[in-house]
């Protein structure tokens, strides 16, 4: 498997990040995360709808919970054809305790923790801590990458009005 050396960093410390680095024109690669439920979510369910995807290291943290919520507040402005999905390595169970305490409805979370096969796939799995780095993605409807922000520090926030423009340019 590709590693990329000092891809991002974490308070300043260079990570490598596992897997190719995703690039703006090539298929979005289908990958399957764990629902809530514990049921498998696949990528490709969600073809002929435009895809915003937040990755985050995980939810129990202010960064992590800022990026999500801010999210499922601009969901209401992007209608039926968006799909919010927020993807972590926590524990489906955490994601969904995570939601009810925040009011969070409009994102769909998806964990990656059995197999980081969304992780591999977009190169967003950080050697030695099995955790994400920080991104946004947006996928048109025919299931190619359109935006792609990998955040270089981790623990800084994403361009959030970059990926909504990017996703609304697509409807």
């Amino acid at each position: 498997m590709e590693e990329r050396e000092n891809a991002v960093t974490f308070q300043g410390n260079p990570l490598t990040l596992i897997g190719p680095e995703p690039k703006v024109g090539q298929a979005a690669p289908d990958f399957t995360a764990v629902a809530n439920d514990l049921s498998p979510v696949n990528f490709a369910d969600f073809k002929g709808k435009v895809v915003i995807i937040s990755a985050v290291p995980s939810l129990d943290t202010p960064v992590c919970d800022t990026q999500t919520r801010k999210f499922n507040e601009a969901a209401a402005d992007l209608g039926d054809n968006v799909v919010i999905l927020t993807v972590s390595v926590d524990l489906p169970f955490a994601q969904a305790r995570w939601c009810g305490a925040a009011g969070v409805e409009q994102v769909q979370t998806v964990s990656d923790y059995q197999q980081a096969d969304f992780g591999t796939k977009y190169g967003l799995l950080i050697k030695g801590l099995r955790l994400l780095a920080r991104a946004v993605l947006v996928v048109d409807a025919d299931g190619v990458l359109r935006h792609v922000e990998i955040v270089p520090e981790v623990t800084n926030e994403p361009d959030y009005d970059a990926g909504l423009i990017a996703a609304k340019e697509l409807l």
